[in-house]
């Protein structure tokens, strides 16, 4: 009888342990992702997507894709209308271009800033980095992938593609996405950030 009892004791302990480890599992960044997308306040799932939902699927985390890149600011840039997923559009500029190393390659990513963050408290330093790159439509969303950046005092801005995000559209149409302008296509799969939604089977 005591075996028994021992051997219920410890089958529960590791239960509840293997429990904790996949509350835990992944990193800070993508926990917080997991708890955004389960809060039905701001999800942008469907109501049938959030029912089921357990976790994004995300690429392991790889530091080889944290890079320094240099910041060459663009002051003169001129405003344009970027287009989106919807009839609307999105007033941005060019804030400057990076150029960084990843994987033994040189690469260069225009960064931007939009009118209607500078405005909003708490994003006036807020710049978007929306890329393509060789995974779209494969491992990671077609349309491409975001990171967000804030402006740098100096002229140097670290690039985590570990955080590269999904646009809302990717979850639900109703969304207004920005469309990843081509110039911003890496030659490369970016193995890293969030991969493409698959729809649960209902």
């Amino acid at each position: 009888m005591i075996r028994v009892l021992l051997f219920f004791l410890i089958a529960a302990t590791w239960s509840c342990e293997q429990g904790k480890e996949l509350l835990n599992e992944g990193t800070e960044w993508q926990r917080q992702q997991n708890s955004n997308f389960k809060d039905a306040s701001k999800s942008p799932l469907k109501k049938r997507d959030l029912k089921t939902f357990k976790s994004l699927d995300f690429f392991a985390f790889d530091s080889s894709f944290v890079v320094k890149s240099e910041l060459k600011r663009t002051p003169d840039s001129e405003w344009f209308l970027m287009k989106t997923t919807t009839a609307e559009v999105s007033k941005e500029r060019v804030y400057g271009v990076l150029n960084f190393k990843l994987k033994g390659e040189q690469f260069q990513l225009n960064v931007y800033q939009g009118e209607d963050m500078m405005d909003k408290e708490g994003y006036k330093d807020y710049l978007f980095l929306p890329f393509l790159d060789n995974t779209n439509g494969y491992d990671s969303y077609g349309g491409g992938r975001y990171i967000d950046l804030r402006i740098p005092l100096a002229d140097t801005i670290t690039i985590d593609f570990n955080k590269a995000y999904n646009p809302y559209c990717a979850y639900n149409e109703k969304y207004s996405c920005p469309i990843v302008p081509r110039v911003n296509h890496l030659d490369i799969a970016i193995e890293a950030g969030v991969k493409v939604f698959k729809k649960p089977n209902l």
